[in-house]
């Protein structure tokens, strides 16, 4: 099921990496760019809930689109994480939480999926909390200005990114957590 629907829209995300970071490479106008990149961002951003709602509907899940959504999502935040940082609207020790942990998880996961305790590390609520105050944070730093004439996208964006590092920190300890005992055993 490589080239399924719901397979495609991840590979969307994946593909607008570049187009994202991009945009500030053009030389327009400060919020040209800024709206621009935020627009691409929710969009795409939008595709990780449109593939697994298709996936199920169209009965087209598979072992290819589970590995490859959550690949996809974690591109997509760490290259526009990057971006931000680079813009100075972003913390580099928010960048290097963020990034990091995924990095640690992943490899964790990837591990407890080879000695047969996958079940141990699967996604769990405060994961899918930080993901979600990730995926607002985000574009409101993309923003960068304000919203309906009535939200400064900035302050929003830099507290919900602060709350998304702390709930990443506590998801990796609830993670490693759940994962000790099977560590202990192979350690040993």
């Amino acid at each position: 099921m490589f080239l399924t629907i719901p397979t495609i829209l991840t590979w969307t995300r994946i593909v607008a990496i570049p187009l994202i970071v991009g945009v500030f490479y053009l030389g327009l106008k400060p919020e040209t760019q800024n709206l621009i990149a935020t627009v691409m961002f929710v969009v795409f951003a939008a595709t990780d809930w449109l593939d697994g709602f298709l996936a199920r509907k169209l009965n087209q899940t598979s072992a290819f689109g589970a590995f490859l959504d959550p690949v996809a999502d974690k591109f997509l935040v760490c290259a526009s994480l990057l971006v931000l940082v680079h813009l100075g609207r972003a913390d580099v020790f928010v960048g290097l939480i963020i990034i990091g942990r995924e990095i640690a998880i992943s490899a964790l996961r990837e591990w407890m999926a080879q000695i047969g305790a996958a079940k141990s590390v699967a996604v769990h609520m405060l994961g899918k909390l930080k993901t979600t105050a990730q995926m607002v944070a985000i574009p409101f730093l993309l923003f960068d200005d304000e919203l309906f004439g009535l939200i400064d996208t900035r302050p929003w964006g830099t507290g919900l990114i602060w709350i998304a590092a702390i709930l990443t920190v506590w998801s990796m300890v609830y993670y490693l957590q759940k994962a000790l005992p099977e560590i202990r055993k192979r350690v040993q």
